[in-house]
């Protein structure tokens, strides 16, 4: 096998090992959260957009500024994340899917963290102290 073919093969296998260690994260963090029942009547505590094309602008190599490598919430804030691109991402412990929306409240203090591919350094962390 040339090396090119290695390295070929090596990128999807990569992609699937991220994707599989992205479902355990979110396995592991959506046991530290709980869903938020407000029917979307309470303000989220962080609020982030991804905008429709950021997949493109993301192949193009264009850097996006949707949302920090890293943020602090309180147990009870809520995060929210709308993804308008034609694209799912992952962001951090979490998958967004195309056209959806993502809202999580923080009830157990703790470090999560994971790939990020809209965050230009290509990971995620949010820490929720008590």
């Amino acid at each position: 096998m040339s090396p090119s073919s290695h390295r070929a093969l090596r990128s999807p296998v990569r992609r699937l090992a991220a994707l599989m260690a992205a479902i355990a994260s979110l396995t592991l963090f959506l046991g530290a959260c709980g869903s938020d029942d407000t029917g979307g009547a309470e303000q989220p505590t962080f609020s982030f957009v991804i905008p429709a094309g950021a997949g493109v602008d993301i192949e193009n190599g264009e850097p996006l500024d949707i949302l920090p490598a890293q943020i602090t919430a309180q147990l009870n804030e809520t995060i929210q994340i709308v993804n308008n691109d034609d694209r799912a991402h992952l962001l951090g412990p979490w998958f967004v899917g195309a056209g959806e929306t993502l809202r999580q409240r923080f009830t157990e203090p703790g470090v999560f963290d994971g790939e990020c591919s809209v965050h230009p350094s290509g990971e995620f962390t949010i820490i929720v102290e008590a």
